[in-house]
């Protein structure tokens, strides 16, 4: 799987003008399920990030996790995350997994976000969605669980 996760203080996901979900002080975290991803991948991705020490901690240096603060996550789909851009000028998606089994695993990363303690709000698999967030840091760090 990977992922781009960024530290918002609140973000927003719409689709057809309503909105579907949203959180305050968290996680956005845009993700995409990958050829050749291990069963337990998902799993494994939520347990890293909500481990990631990303957060200020009273000396405003990152030592916080999204554990720690009691931060909620936006979980969003996205398999453009897969581009390859290394031929031409028009991206190629084959790394994406399949959309059956994509949305299997962005399901089961929330759902392991949520074993983990952490409230989530989800975006639509395979959806025309609109993504609102104010970023905060900006801290945005990309996620790639190779397993």
């Amino acid at each position: 799987m990977r992922s781009v996760i960024q530290r918002v203080q609140s973000a927003s996901v719409t689709v057809g003008g309503d909105t579907i979900g949203e959180i305050g002080p968290g996680l956005l975290i845009l993700t995409c399920a990958m050829v050749g991803d291990a069963a337990d991948a998902p799993q494994k991705q939520a347990a890293k990030i909500a481990k990631l020490r990303i957060f200020p901690d009273d000396a405003g240096r990152m030592n916080r996790s999204l554990l720690d603060t009691g931060g909620a996550a936006l979980v969003v789909s996205q398999f453009t995350l897969a581009a390859d851009t290394s031929r031409g000028n028009r991206p190629g998606f084959s790394t994406a997994a399949p959309p059956e089994i994509g949305e299997k695993a962005v399901a089961a990363f929330a759902q392991a976000l949520e074993a983990e303690g952490i409230a989530v709000a989800q975006g639509r698999f395979g959806a025309d969605m609109k993504v609102a967030l104010i970023n905060d840091g900006p801290v945005t760090i990309w996620v790639d669980t190779e397993i």
